[in-house]
């Protein structure tokens, strides 16, 4: 008798509900066990670490300079927030749009070459971006921008109480939550798997390679901005560790901890960083060796991350057979 190996789609679609629906409710109550700004920052991170998923787990573009998208629309937000009197609203807009009009110019030139070539294109564009923002008149210098008010939503949602501004946080990151799994769920999406496994057979399916890469760089650097315009309002800066390196660091350390190729991994990776950083502030500089002893073991014995390699060691037991019972030796008189 044949074996099922994995669940029938119907019971996955009767679980899918409930599921979102637990995850919805405890992220609504989460601000009455849990400090709410500490959430907000899981939520940018965890949002950031998606963006970066989507480019690299599921159309196979590592991208070294995911921080360029994050920190220009942080700045781009924060000067049009302080200094132009935008709306809380506009500004996040005004922000995501430069990081994906970014993502634009930078993809066109990274998608050009494969592989460690890509990365370090992406790289090189990323430090430029960093000198920009360093020299640039609007933007502070090592001082950033300060002070930025939170305003008030719509006109009449004043940011500045600590449970308004969590909720508004809460429905951007589901919102691009969301969009990430209908991106990986559409008929886009598979064709982005299909380039990652194995690209020259996509071609030779008549698919345009080079603009379904470019799309997905745009759609991934746009919500890289709207995680760091959201970010730069939570916070009420900008500074230059926004577009350093090491922050496009973190959002790779996040989403192989979590699982890449995931959907829920980079937030697990999100919590699971944000977390130790803020409870290991007080060793100073020890927290980045430690961060590193993470990566190297998450590496060595979970390389398909936290929720990966539980999703395959349920799937191992679902899939064992029953043993049967051994049938007794009847010895022959």
């Amino acid at each position: 008798m044949n074996l099922p190996t994995t669940e029938a789609p119907s019971t996955r679609a009767r679980l899918r509900g409930p599921a979102i629906g637990l995850l919805l409710l405890l992220g609504l109550l989460a601000p009455l066990v849990v400090y709410p700004v500490f959430m907000m920052k899981i939520y940018c991170f965890g949002l950031f670490a998606s963006a970066f998923n989507l480019l690299f787990g599921f159309a196979g573009l590592m991208s070294f300079g995911h921080a360029a998208f994050l920190g220009s629309a942080a700045y781009i937000c924060g000067y049009a927030v302080k200094s132009l009197g935008f709306p809380p609203e506009l500004g996040i807009l005004a922000g995501t749009g430069a990081a994906a009009l970014l993502g634009f110019v930078v993809g066109r030139l990274a998608i050009r070459r494969e592989g460690i070539y890509f990365s370090m294109v992406t790289l090189a564009l990323a430090q430029m971006v960093y000198f920009i923002a360093l020299q640039a008149p609007f933007t502070g210098s090592e001082d950033g921008i300060q002070g930025i008010p939170r305003g008030r939503l719509l006109g009449f949602i004043d940011l500045d109480n600590t449970y308004a501004m969590y909720y508004f946080v809460l429905a951007i990151f589901v919102f691009g939550f969301y969009a990430v799994y209908r991106i990986v769920h559409s008929p886009f999406g598979q064709v982005l798997k299909a380039i990652r496994e194995n690209e020259p057979r996509a071609i030779s399916l008549g698919y345009d390679v080079q603009r379904y890469k470019l799309v997905t760089f745009v759609l991934s650097a746009g919500l890289a901005g709207l995680a760091g315009a959201t970010k730069t309002l939570v916070f009420q800066l900008v500074t230059l560790t926004d577009v350093h390196w090491s922050t496009s660091g973190e959002a790779v350390l996040m989403t192989l901890v979590g699982g890449l190729g995931t959907i829920f991994g980079p937030f697990v990776g999100a919590v699971v960083i944000v977390s130790l950083e803020h409870h290991l502030a007080g060793l100073g500089s020890w927290v980045t060796l430690i961060m590193g002893l993470i990566f190297m073991a998450c590496v060595l014995m979970f390389r398909e991350g936290i929720v990966g390699t539980s999703k395959s060691f349920w799937q191992r037991r679902k899939t064992l057979p029953a043993i049967p019972p051994e049938t007794p030796v009847i010895a022959k008189a």
